[in-house]
Order: structure tokens, then C-alpha cells, then sequence
């Protein structure tokens, strides 16, 4: 994620390649000017550090490098399930900011959730990777991790689900494919840009007694399509909470 993130901010002229340092366990291909290596490079702090490693990593990067970014005047963290309180913990930074990027933000239609102290640069920083929101309350992250951060794998499945069905249906597989990607595609950028919400779209598409209410009957009945993503969401959020638990040792 923070690779797709860096990509875009360099597409977007964002960043300077020239001004950014990847520190990893091994090199890997990263956009022309970046510069990578095991350690920190000796000189002045950085305006900002940016965590992009495995939640339970976070001990054993706090204890490698810890040292070398003491200090840093801002430090970002798109670490799931890891409260800026842990990260207070580990990390001696000017202020720290939660940031829950997802996949979308490599093409700049992504969606970027913030928490922490209100900061301008931040927010200009994520603004060329999507949709920016600050989140005020904490506690709420893992929720809106489940939501937008672990989405776009519960929309995957859904398009998956809805050319399966076509296919089942009768349609070639590579067809029916096409045909639910691209309207998720459209339907998503209309929803973007409509001026009521999905539901009134949902329902001006639906004519009394047409083929679409008789789908829309069974994804309404009981709440099922409701019902199955509040479990969804519900399992992510509760796996976000243990990842918090298991940071803060």
C-alpha cells in the first residue's frame, strides 16, 4: 500500500523522487530517483516518516530505527489496528497521524481516513490519492478500516459474485466478467456524482413489478444484503480491535 500511495504522489508531482527515502529488509523496485537502503542515511531528520511495514512488526521497527527518527516533526502511520497511543509509545515524533489508505489510491480514486491533531499539510499531501476524511474519534478507525480500507476486497468478491452468477446463467465467463466490471464501474462513478444516495438510486432504477425489483425483492428480504456486510464489517472491525490488542503487547 504505502508503494501504491508513493507511485501516485509522484505521478501527481506531488513529491520530489529525489526527496524520498525507502528504508526496507531488501531492495525492490520503486519509481526512478527513490533512493532505498537498510538503515536511515546519516544527516538532518526528515520533514515527515511514513510506517508502512506489518502491524506486528512494529516492535522490532521501533527497535532498529527507532533512534535514528527521534524527533521527526511528523510521523504517519498506515499501520492497521495500531492506536497513536502505541505508536506514542515506540516512536519519539512532534505529532503522529493514523492514516488508513486503500487500493483505489494508486489510480488517485482511492480513499484516504486520517486521526490525530488537525494538520493542512497532511490532508494537501493525501489529496491527490482520493476521497479525504478525518475521522474524530478514535475509536471509530476500525471501523473505517473494515469499511473503506478492507472494501475494495468485499467489492472484488462482489463483481467476482455477480459475473459468477451470469456465467452460471448461461454467459461465457470472460463476458460476463466484462460485463459486471464495467457496471460496478458506472454505477459507482454515477453514485459518485448523483445528488441523493444509493438507496433513491437503487429505487429509480427498480419500476413496480420490473425485472429489476424482483432482484432488488431478494437482496431486501429480511435485510439479507444488509445483514451479510454489517457481519462482514463486524468480523474485519473485530480483527482490526485484536491487532490494537496484540501492539500494545
Amino acid at each position: 500500500m504505502a508503494g501504491a500511495m508513493l507511485r501516485r504522489w509522484i505521478e501527481a508531482g506531488t513529491i520530489d523522487p529525489a526527496n524520498v527515502f525507502v528504508v526496507n529488509r531488501q531492495d525492490r523496485e520503486l519509481p526512478a530517483g527513490v533512493r532505498q537502503g537498510r538503515a536511515f542515511p546519516a544527516g538532518p531528520l526528515p520533514d515527515a516518516v511514513m510506517l508502512g511495514m506489518k502491524p506486528q512488526q512494529i516492535d522490532a521497527i521501533a527497535e532498529a530505527h527507532g533512534t535514528s527518527i527521534a524527533g521527526v516533526p511528523l510521523l504517519l502511520s498506515i499501520l492497521a489496528g495500531v492506536e497513536i497511543a502505541t505508536l506514542a509509545s515506540r516512536f519519539d515524533a512532534g505529532a503522529i497521524v493514523r492514516v488508513m489508505p486503500n487500493l483505489p489510491v494508486a489510480i488517485g480514486k482511492g480513499v484516504v481516513a486520517l486521526h490525530g491533531p488537525a494538520n493542512g499539510s497532511v490532508e494537501a499531501l493525501m489529496q491527490p490519492l482520493g476521497l479525504v476524511e478525518w475521522i474524530a474519534d478514535e475509536k471509530l478507525f476500525d471501523v473505517v478500516t473494515a469499511l473503506e480500507g478492507c472494501g475494495p476486497g468485499f467489492v472484488y468478491r462482489f463483481i467476482d459474485a455477480l459475473a459468477s452468477a451470469g456465467t452460471a446463467l448461461g454467459l461465457p465467463e470472460d463476458q460476463a466478467q466484462r460485463l459486471a466490471i464495467a457496471t460496478v464501474e458506472g454505477s459507482g462513478l454515477l453514485a459518485g456524482a448523483a445528488e441523493v444516495s444509493p438507496a433513491v438510486l437503487a429505487d429509480r432504477v427498480a419500476s413496480p413489478g420490473g425485472s429489476t425489483r424482483k432482484g432488488l425483492d431478494v437482496l431486501d428480504a429480511d435485510d439479507a444484503l444488509k445483514k451479510l456486510l454489517l457481519a462482514t464489517l463486524t468480523a474485519s472491525a473485530r480483527r482490526n480491535a485484536e491487532m490494537a490488542a496484540e501492539a500494545r503487547g
